[in-house]
């Protein structure tokens, strides 16, 4: 089996009113188990595919830095919020 590596997400920009309550600055880990506590499921759906991407050791070639998904954005495109996704170091 591949390996597996965390993921932290970090809100990076936040406008609107966020129904999560969400804001820049909030972190949560992502192990390969269990879903962080506090995360929007509607955004946690949206951030899963490339999570789990970095998860298994992938990257995005439009990025600089092959563990990192810069912006993600939530589903509610009237109250965006941008995550950024980054895998953790060993």
């Amino acid at each position: 089996m591949a390996e597996r590596h965390n993921i932290l997400i970090k809100v990076v920009s936040q406008k609107g009113t966020c129904a999560a309550q969400h804001k820049v600055g909030d972190e949560w880990v992502i192990d390969s188990i269990n879903a962080p506590e506090g995360v929007c499921l509607a955004a946690l759906h949206t951030l899963y595919p490339s999570f789990r991407v970095l998860m298994y050791g992938g990257g995005f070639p439009w990025e600089t830095d092959p563990g990192v998904k810069s912006i993600t954005a939530c589903p509610d495109g009237e109250n965006p919020v941008l995550f950024e996704l980054r895998r953790m170091p060993e």
